[in-house]
């Protein structure tokens, strides 16, 4: 199979994050003080899963010298946006915490919560110019900065199970829709799931709907959409992306209890890895997720590729789509603006990059290139760069683009939509009533 490496992992990291004290209390005013906190310590939130390991460490290099500490805080990855949301506004509030950029902290800035970071790159210019512009821009709200990348690119990408598929005499990775729908009546007759999804989750299953879509209409229909035409979801396009997907779901693509299946509590992940299924389509911290949890597999049988192109699409067969990059934002009323000023330099150092793509990930460091050979899987973080650096389009995921509170209208119309219970015309009004 062109373009594949091999690899292994049953449970996702995400399980073993915990939750560190975050108090769930009641809602404080925006311009409070974190007052239940320490003296001399920043608190950092991450979403919980196999990156940690990287956030601790640059944690604990920055305690070596700093006399106040930065602890920190994850949230199981199912749970984050739904319990950042809860504890954004409340004495619990992290300093520092992850997100995605785009609309997932629009409705934070214009709640005046989050602290424009224009003062520090001022004074380390570094702060913006240390990463690829493209990325940094996607955290800029209203002509301010409101976000420093951290971990790294997450394109999404469709992995397998290299093993699996010869014993269904499949050779070569999909390149095209037809491919697709013939490898999972191959895989249907080798008695195996032909893809694993973790729909419990619903946003796996989100991933399917923005490739198909950018596919067959190109990402120009989303951006309309989100520029607040809303006639665009009833456009011929929407409508056959839409039944490709249905027809994809109807011949059993994702087996039967898809919606029953999680990637956050290593369900999916552990269908893939051992044997159950033949692909997934996941954003590229599947990697570390399956070398974390099944090395074996990850070094010998994960391969990874393009999402298929479609016969007649308006979309790019390079677009891609996913996470341009996760940032750390900033609460307003940080107690230790320098502190944390201090550590956001740590984003752009030698050591993060050089962890970073240890564990699969890709910095947007423009000097990422000089470390990639040092990578666990060269092959791998240069693969991956490749496909970032010759994308036409990077299309931000649909619940990241928007702001968080459309987020479950954005998951359930789609969730519906594949379990049948609403049809086109009923997945088209929801995505209209955005």
């Amino acid at each position: 199979m062109k373009n594949t490496t091999n690899w292994f992992r049953p449970a996702a990291a995400a399980t073993s994050a915990v939750v560190l004290g975050l108090s769930l209390a009641a809602c404080s005013s925006g311009g409070s003080e974190a007052s239940n906190r320490p003296e001399n310590e920043v608190h950092v939130l991450v979403y919980g899963d196999a990156g940690n390991t990287v956030e601790q460490a640059m944690v604990d290099q920055f305690n070596e010298t700093s006399d106040v500490k930065v602890v920190l805080d994850t949230i199981p990855g199912a749970e984050y946006q739904s319990k950042l949301q809860t504890i954004i506004d409340t004495d619990s509030a992290p300093d520092i915490f992850f997100n995605w950029g785009g609309g997932s902290i629009t409705d934070y800035v214009e709640a005046d919560l989050l602290m424009p970071l224009d003062d520090f790159i001022a004074e380390d210019p570094q702060l913006k110019d240390a990463f690829l512009p493209s990325v940094f821009d996607a955290a800029v709200v209203d002509g301010k900065a409101y976000g420093i990348p951290m971990r790294g690119t997450q394109p999404v990408m469709l992995f397998s199970n290299e093993e699996v598929l010869a014993s269904a005499g499949i050779d070569e990775a999909p390149e095209t829709w037809d491919d697709l729908l013939a490898d999972v009546e191959k895989l249907k007759a080798a008695g195996v799931t032909p893809i694993a999804l973790g729909g419990a989750d619903e946003w796996p299953t989100l991933m399917w709907v923005e490739y198909v879509y950018d596919r067959v209409a190109g990402p120009e229909l989303f951006e309309a959409a989100l520029g607040g035409d809303p006639s665009v979801w009833e456009s011929d396009e929407s409508r056959e992306a839409l039944g490709m997907l249905k027809d994809l779901v109807d011949t059993g693509a994702f087996g039967n209890n898809y919606q029953s299946v999680k990637f956050t509590d290593g369900g999916s992940a552990s269908l893939l890895s051992s044997g159950q299924a033949g692909f997934e389509l996941m954003g590229s911290w599947a990697y570390s997720t399956h070398r974390d949890a099944a090395p074996e597999f990850a070094a010998n049988s994960l391969g990874y590729n393009e999402f298929p192109t479609v016969d007649g699409g308006k979309g790019d067969p390079a677009n891609l789509v996913g996470n341009t990059n996760n940032f750390y934002s900033v609460l307003a009323n940080t107690r230790y603006p320098d502190t944390v000023r201090d550590f956001l330099k740590l984003m752009y150092s030698d050591e993060f990059v050089q962890q970073q793509v240890g564990i699969g990930n890709l910095p947007t460091t423009t000097n990422t290139g000089d470390f990639l050979d040092q990578a666990t899987n060269p092959d791998y973080a240069k693969y991956q760069l490749s496909l970032v650096e010759n994308a036409p389009s990077f299309q931000l995921s649909w619940d990241q683009a928007y702001p968080p509170s459309a987020t479950p209208a954005i998951h359930g119309a789609m969730a519906d939509f594949f379990s049948g219970r609403i049809d086109e015309d009923g997945f088209i009004a929801a995505m209209q009533g955005l």
